[in-house]
C-alpha cells in the first residue's frame, strides 16, 4: 500500500540459514545474500501491482530445510511511532529479540537503545510484506529469537495473519515457534485521541489503498457502513496513484451522511510532522490534493449523531437516554 515505485531485485543465493532457496526480495545484505533465507518471491512494482502473483504466493524453504531447534517468533505492534506510545510488553520483547524484521520506516522509528542490543536488523522498502515476514519465519526456524515489527497492531491491516499463513505453508507449527503476538495501540485509537472522541460507538474501519482487495468491494463496504450509520475509519486514503479511491469515496460518504459531518483528519500521528485538523465532510473531497491527506493520514468520520464541542469530536454512547447528568 504504497504511493512509490518498487521493484524486487532477484538473485539465487544460499540462505546464511543453511537452506538454499531462490529468493527474490526486496533488500539484501551488503553481500547480496539473505542473513537467513528470505525465499518468499515479492516482485512487485507500485505496491500491489504485482508483475507475478502466483509467484508472490511460492514459498521457498520448508521446516525439512532447517537443521537447528528453532527460536521464537513474535509480531510486535509498536503502536502510533514515537516511543513513548510503545507498551512496555511492546519494549520488552524488542529488547529479548536477537533479530528485528520489519518495514524500514518502520524500523527507523525503533529507539537506538533497542536496535543496538539487536544482533542483526533486517528491513524492506514498501511492498516487502510477504519477503520480510518470510525472512523473519526463516530465521526463527533457524534458531534466532525473532520480533516482526509493524506500526499500529499487528492484527490490524498488519502482518500477524500473514505470518501464521506462512508458518503453515512451510510445513510448520505456531507452536514449534512459540508464536507471540504483542498488541500496540492501533491508528484509529491514536488518531481518535488526537481529535477529541469520536469512536466510543460503533466503528467500521476501512482501507481505501489496499491492494489485497479490490476497489468495487471496497465500495460496497463503505456503502454499508454509511448507510448503517457507523462512525468510519478510514486508513490510507490518498495516493497519487489512487487518488480516484478518494474521490470515490468522498462521494459515497456524501451520498449517505450530511455534508456538515464532522470528520478528524491526522496525518502521521505520534510522529514529527503531525497535524490534526476536525473538518467537515463536504471539505474532504478538496483535501486529497493537500499534503494533509496521504497514506500516513486516518480519517475518522463521525455518525449522524457526532458534533463538535470546545474543538473535540464527541460521539455519544447514549448514556444520555438512560442517566440524568
Amino acid at each position: 500500500m504504497s504511493t512509490d515505485d518498487t521493484t524486487d531485485a532477484s538473485t539465487d543465493t544460499e540462505s546464511k540459514c543453511g537452506a538454499s532457496t531462490s529468493t527474490e526480495t526486496s533488500a539484501e545484505t551488503d553481500d547480496g545474500s539473505s542473513k537467513c533465507g528470505a525465499s518468499s518471491s515479492s516482485s512487485s512494482s507500485g505496491c500491489g501491482a504485482s508483475t507475478d502473483d502466483a509467484d508472490e504466493e511460492e514459498v521457498g524453504a520448508t521446516v525439512d530445510d532447517f537443521d537447528a531447534d528453532p527460536g521464537q517468533l513474535v509480531a510486535v505492534g509498536l503502536g502510533p511511532g514515537q516511543p513513548e506510545g510503545m507498551t512496555a510488553r511492546a519494549k520488552a520483547a524488542l529488547s529479548d529479540a536477537e533479530h528485528i524484521v520489519g518495514y524500514t520506516t518502520y524500523v527507523d522509528l525503533l529507539p537506538d537503545d533497542i536496535t543496538e542490543r539487536a544482533d542483526d536488523i533486517y528491513d524492506t522498502p514498501m511492498c516487502g510484506e510477504v519477503s520480510r515476514t518470510e525472512e523473519a519465519i526463516d530465521r526463527a526456524l533457524a534458531g534466532n529469537d525473532v520480533a516482526i515489527i509493524g506500526s499500529g497492531d499487528p492484527n490490524v491491516y498488519a502482518l500477524a495473519g500473514l505470518a501464521l499463513e506462512i508458518v503453515e505453508s512451510k510445513g510448520a507449527t505456531a507452536s514449534m515457534l512459540d508464536f507471540d503476538v504483542v498488541p500496540g495501540v492501533p491508528a484509529a485509537q491514536s488518531c481518535a485521541a488526537r481529535v477529541g472522541a469520536p469512536l466510543v460507538n460503533d466503528t467500521v474501519s476501512i482501507s481505501l489503498s489496499d491492494h489485497l482487495t479490490d476497489m468495487p468491494t471496497i465500495e460496497s463496504r463503505l456503502h454499508a457502513a454509511a448507510k448503517e450509520g457507523f462512525t468510519i475509519t478510514i486508513y490510507n486514503p490518498w495516493s497519487r496513484k489512487r487518488r480516484e479511491n478518494y474521490e470515490k469515496c468522498c462521494e459515497i460518504l456524501l451520498e449517505h451522511r450530511d455534508p456538515e459531518t464532522p470528520v478528524g483528519v491526522v496525518h502521521a500521528a505520534g510522529r514529527e510532522d503531525e497535524r490534526a485538523e476536525i473538518v467537515e465532510l463536504q471539505d474532504l473531497p478538496e483535501l486529497g490534493e493537500t499534503d494533509l491527506v496521504d497514506m500516513t493520514t486516518t480519517l475518522l468520520v463521525g455518525n449522524e449523531d457526532t458534533y463538535v464541542w470546545d474543538g473535540r469530536m464527541v460521539t455519544p454512547r447514549g448514556y444520555e437516554t438512560k442517566y440524568d447528568y
